[in-house]
């Protein structure tokens, strides 16, 4: 069991950047692989990035490059910057726990041209 938080969405301009969180609880199995995912207006939920407990990351390619995954295992929290943002990153954006398939209640991030 695992419960996830996310903050930090909002509305910013393209060019800008943004950092959101996600704050786990429940049991630290499930914590071992941490992703983010994002779902467009009209599309299918999709992976962004994810990190695995060791560090390694792997990133979507549309966000290589812009998008850094991070994690503080004292805090049980990752966190998700996100730079050089473009409409096209307009989404719902979930925290989702691979191990226990647990998934936040996500978090509004919109990009204006």
């Amino acid at each position: 069991q695992v419960q996830l938080a996310e903050s930090g969405g909002g509305l910013v301009q393209a060019g800008g950047s943004m950092r959101l969180s996600c704050a786990a609880a429940g049991d630290a199995d499930c914590l071992s692989t941490m992703a983010w995912y994002r779902q467009a207006p009209g599309k299918e939920r999709a992976l962004v990035a994810a990190i695995h407990s060791g560090g390694s990351t792997y990133y979507t390619h549309s966000v290589t490059g812009r998008f850094t995954l991070s994690r503080d295992h004292a805090k049980s929290t990752v966190y998700l910057q996100m730079n050089s943002l473009n409409p096209e990153d307009t989404a719902v954006y979930y925290c989702h726990a691979e191990a226990c398939a647990g998934w936040g209640q996500g978090t509004q991030v919109t990009v204006s041209s």
